[in-house]
């Protein structure tokens, strides 16, 4: 993506289903699990490089020892300095007592990160300050082992201020007015209220210590979920582990954020994405399986698990984000979905270049769209497969001209490639955007000057702004005719709230082109309508009944606001013409048939309090405030 954009986090558990001292046996470490987590979270590093953190809960250590681990960093590659530290401290610990580095009971005892339940979580910051603080795993202590809770996870929550006043309504006294606190400390109170009724249950019958035994052994999670989240509204895949040993990893009712696991007779293991798990313990993608929406996979004390609802599911409605951009394509159902992607912008590329294969060089930019354009080969092949079949078909007169049908392939060249040690720390804005212009290199000498289109396809583009800035300026030294810049992606016309960091309308150069086209065709009142609505919902508090912002986009067709974006992003004194080509929603449907969350193209949001967050956005914009609305 030549705009980048923070986005959803990544998360990561393993459960460990026989003793410690098995893992020991068999696999000749004491970190076989610390191990696996470590490649679970490399292999999701895509997912948040502001921050990471790790949490481990020994399960029946006797009292006085600690069984909770966690490391969270903030570092600049945080994942691997938590796994520095975890060794080191791992080897300190043995430093003097060698002769029990296999002995599972000793080591559990004397020794932090040696327990049975694993929790690994990848930050993008898309709110507060990068501090450790706001790092995951967040933990909420108790000196009762079963009120323990360590939780992390990938969501946004739409409604923190009604969950902040809900628990201020329950007698709390959260520390911080965000959804990572809420959201744990909603759980933690009614996790604190399944205590308290399993206590109630079995007082009297059992006396301390076997009291706490009992607790743990009748805690019923999906009673805290249900009750915990049934007021959530966002898009959510939270994991967590309780301080005797059960965890739980809990999903959206839209499934709008991503969750996978794997179990054999060993472990249990969740991540956000297909491959991290492939890659870690060497399974095939059939053994892999999502957590259904609205359910959640919860592993009891022993290590048994199963899925329950908690939520009532909804029509699902899967981030298409993912599929498109932000997920690995090393998933093989991503990778085909990318590559259908490419191919089905054929049409509207081949018309933007008046069907002139001869004078056209197709190319991408690095390196996330690279699939895309495999995808978009494939289409121009089976485009020329047609023709060569019609010429035959007509009748060719000539041995040359059969030969040139028979021969003719795509012009493909790399002509874009990143410049990943330029830097652009000069502080003078107009010596910047020169700096900035440099960040890509070019492949120079394989345009006909003043003769041929260039055809570059992106993944997707959302602020327009690197195309201004460098891509287009640098393509134009190459001498085209014509830039054809290509979107894999439609066009993000409205803000995210549920993971991604696009909050602002004013940042999307699809909501600047409807901008100008108002404008320029004197529908300016348009906007005062929509934000005299906006506002007067807000006021109401009806604002999550309606997308009010949609009626700014009506007046419009796909291609006119294409050829806006057009104008936007072409810098004043290029020499050759601009084209912008989006992918249709419709197309994305075709290619992504099983991910349907497309609310950041449409203005349709699964829950209600997405029409609110947008309609609040607008609201901020024409106020001239520039925050996010949620």
């Amino acid at each position: 993506m030549s705009d980048a954009i923070k986005h959803e986090c990544g998360i990561a558990l393993i459960r460990l289903r026989k003793p410690y001292q098995y893992y020991i046996d068999k696999y000749k470490t004491p970190l076989y699990a610390a191990n696996k987590l470590y490649l679970l979270m490399n292999k999701q590093v895509n997912r948040g490089q502001d921050g990471a953190g790790v949490a481990n809960i020994k399960i029946d250590v006797p009292a006085g020892h600690r069984y909770i681990s966690r490391y969270r960093s903030v570092e600049q590659q945080p994942v691997a300095d938590i796994f520095e530290k975890l060794n080191k401290k791992v080897r300190k610990s043995l430093k003097g007592h060698k002769e029990f580095a296999n002995d599972a009971q000793w080591l559990q005892e004397n020794v932090a990160f040696t327990g049975e339940v694993w929790m690994g979580h990848l930050r993008y910051g898309t709110h507060g300050a990068n501090e450790i603080e706001n790092c995951h795993p967040m933990l909420r202590q108790s000196n009762w082992r079963s009120r323990n809770l360590v939780m992390a996870g990938n969501f946004n929550m739409t409604n923190v201020d009604e969950l902040f006043s809900k628990l201020v309504s329950l007698g709390q006294h959260p520390k911080d007015h965000v959804d990572t606190v809420t959201v744990m400390e909603k759980i933690g109170h009614f996790l604190d209220e399944e205590n308290q009724r399993v206590f109630d249950r079995f007082k009297g019958i059992y006396e301390n210590p076997d009291l706490s035994d009992i607790i743990e052994d009748n805690l019923d999670l999906q009673r805290v979920l249900h009750r915990s989240c049934r007021d959530f509204d966002g898009g959510y895949a939270m994991v967590g582990m309780t301080g005797y040993g059960a965890s739980f990893v809990a999903r959206d009712p839209a499934g709008i954020r991503p969750a996978y696991y794997y179990a054999d007779d060993e472990v249990v293991v969740v991540a956000s994405e297909k491959p991290a798990i492939k890659t870690a313990f060497n399974v095939e993608y059939s053994q892999i399986q999502e957590v259904k929406p609205g359910h959640a996979l919860i592993i009891d004390k022993y290590g048994e698990y199963d899925e329950y609802q908690f939520r009532e599911p909804e029509e699902k409605k899967s981030c298409s984000f993912e599929r498109i951009y932000f997920s690995r394509a090393t998933d093989p159902d991503i990778y085909n979905e990318r590559k259908t992607l490419g191919k089905l912008l054929i049409p509207q590329i081949l018309k933007e270049v008046d069907y002139d294969l001869e004078n056209t060089v197709f190319s991408y930019i690095p390196n996330t769209a690279e699939t895309a354009f495999f995808g978009m080969v494939e289409g121009l092949e089976d485009y020329l497969a047609k023709q060569r079949k019609k010429a035959i078909m007509e009748g060719i007169l000539f041995e040359k001209d059969l030969e040139r049908v028979l021969t003719f392939r795509p012009r493909i060249e790399k002509l874009v490639s990143k410049d990943v040690k330029l830097r652009t720390f000069i502080a003078d804005d107009s010596q910047r955007d020169d700096m900035v212009s440099h960040v890509y290199d070019t492949t120079f000498e394989v345009i006909k000057k003043g003769k041929d289109n260039v055809v570059v396809v992106d993944d997707s583009i959302v602020r327009g702004t690197t195309l201004e800035k460098s891509i287009l300026r640098m393509l134009d030294r190459l001498g085209p005719k014509k830039i054809v810049i290509v979107s894999s992606a439609p066009q993000i016309r409205f803000p995210d709230c549920y993971g991604i960091d696009m909050s602002k309308p004013k940042e999307f150069v699809a909501f600047r082109a409807a901008l100008e086209l108002l404008k320029e065709r004197g529908m300016e009142d348009l906007l005062d309508e929509v934000y005299a609505q906006c506002a007067t919902a807000i006021e109401l508090g009806t604002a999550s009944e309606q997308n009010y912002v949609k009626a700014l986009f009506t007046p419009f067709t796909h291609e006119e606001l294409s050829r806006k974006v057009a104008e936007i992003v072409t810098p004043p004194e290029l020499n050759a013409k601009v084209a912008v080509v989006y992918q249709t929603v419709e197309n994305l449907h075709v290619a992504c048939p099983n991910h349907t969350g497309d609310w950041y193209f449409t203005g349709d949001y699964p829950t209600p309090g997405g029409n609110k967050v947008v309609n609040k956005a607008f609201v901020n914009f024409m106020e001239g405030k520039l925050v996010r609305a949620y």
